[in-house]
Parts: structure tokens; C-alpha cells; sequence
């Protein structure tokens, strides 16, 4: 498996595991939870791959070295509203400010969390 292929996966993974979290903090974890997570999940997904193309988080320049992950906050204040916005207009309900808020440093924060995990076992590999 190649480094971007690896990124992919993983960022995919880690987006799932934020989103269940944020729903698990919320006491929602059933069945009938599913439709509000993939809602959730899908527009951040969306976001992510749309837009992290234009910070370059894919390229092995960037995502080799630490102190470029803080582009990844940085793609979130983009990221974070078209979601909501996204996620507002599927579900039919309005744009929270304060949800846009959490779910963009929450989603930041863990997307942090692990590209730097992927950094850590990359370079001791070596």
C-alpha cells in the first residue's frame, strides 16, 4: 500500500471514529443513530477530499513534517462550515454556529492526532 493510499484510509478511519465519538458524547450510539451519523459524516468526508487537496496534505512534502500539520486546523475553518452547510440542507434544519465551532476543532484536533501518529510510526520505520 503506498503512503497516500495509507493517508486515505486512515483519514477516512479517523473521520468515522471522530464521528461516533461525537455522537457517543451525545448518548447516541444505536441503530436509529445511523442516518444522523452518516449526515455528519458524510459532508466532513466530502469536505476533507474536496479540500485538502488545495493544502496539499496529500503531497509527501507536507505530510512528512510536523509543523505542516497545523495546515490542517487551518483547512478546517473551510471545511467546518461547508459541512454544516452541507449537512443543514440534507437534513433540513439550520446552520448552528456553535455546532460549526465544535465540530470543526474537534475534527481538527483528531485529523492532528493522527496524521501526526502516521508521522510517528512512518519515521521509525525508518
Amino acid at each position: 500500500m503506498t503512503k497516500k493510499s495509507t493517508l486515505i484510509f486512515g483519514d477516512i478511519a479517523a473521520l468515522i471514529l471522530l464521528t461516533v465519538i461525537g455522537f457517543a458524547s451525545h448518548g447516541e450510539t444505536g441503530l436509529s443513530s445511523l442516518p444522523r451519523m452518516a449526515a455528519a459524516f458524510f459532508p466532513v468526508a466530502l469536505g476533507w477530499f474536496l479540500l485538502t487537496p488545495w493544502f496539499h496534505l496529500f503531497d509527501e512534502a507536507i505530510f512528512g513534517e510536523q509543523k505542516k500539520l497545523l495546515r490542517i486546523p487551518f483547512a478546517f475553518l473551510f471545511i467546518a462550515p461547508f459541512a454544516v452547510i452541507l449537512r443543514s440542507v440534507w437534513l433540513g434544519e439550520p446552520v448552528s454556529p456553535l455546532f460549526t465551532f465544535v465540530l470543526g476543532v474537534t475534527n481538527a484536533f483528531g485529523m492532528t492526532v493522527w496524521r501526526w501518529l502516521y508521522l510517528f510510526i512512518v519515521k521509525r520505520r525508518k
